[in-house]
């Protein structure tokens, strides 16, 4: 399962986009099995849009979450109430052949102790017919990796106009630019971030 949380676009951005970095943090904390697929930051503070992957059911999380603070930008603001978008997206758009995607392993660079020295984790994806090329050695597992891996292979073939992913690409588009306002799912409250429903 795909899901993207989204700041949308419109009057108040920025601090819905810093909203949505609060809840980007809250979500992985939530949530041990989300996997970052991909992040759009305006600055290191204000993120435009998050993509996540889990095998779990996490549909629940679908629709609106409502921040209530003052603005930490304009703190004279009368608008209090800021909203992110939550979307589950549907991943029936696959590479046609599996056989036109070569993966290799390496070991991973950075932190990790023992683990980064001795076990090669970390995974390269190429798709051979494009060249495109990406990498993943954010998790320990070489499975993780390789899912990692494969989903922003996905999605850079789909960011270089290719015809593979063009309908995955107009739906997150149409998701990110519709943020109901009303009706939230969860409810969060101050700079602390606390969840109030």
């Amino acid at each position: 399962m795909l899901i993207q949380i989204s700041s949308g676009h419109g009057k108040g951005i920025k601090e819905c986009e810093y909203a949505c970095c609060l809840l980007y943090k809250e979500l992985l904390k939530e949530f041990s099995s989300l996997e970052v697929v991909s992040t759009h930051y305006s600055n290191k503070e204000c993120l435009k849009s998050a993509i996540f992957y889990t095998e779990k059911d996490l549909s629940f999380l679908e629709g609106t979450v409502q921040w209530i603070c003052q603005s930490p930008y304009r703190p004279h603001h009368k608008r209090k109430n800021w909203f992110i978008d939550v979307s589950i997206i549907k991943e029936d758009i696959k590479i046609d052949n599996t056989n036109d995607i070569r993966y290799e392993v390496f070991r991973s660079s950075g932190k990790g102790g023992q683990n980064v020295n001795k076990v090669s984790t970390a995974i390269r994806a190429i798709h051979i017919p494009t060249g495109i090329v990406t990498v993943s050695m954010d998790q320990r597992s070489q499975l993780q990796n390789k899912k990692i891996a494969y989903l922003r292979l996905l999605e850079k073939i789909d960011e270089t106009s290719s015809s593979i992913n063009k309908s995955i690409h107009y739906l997150n588009w149409v998701k990110h630019n519709q943020i109901e306002r009303g009706n939230p799912i969860r409810v969060y409250k101050g700079m602390k971030f606390i969840r109030i429903i």
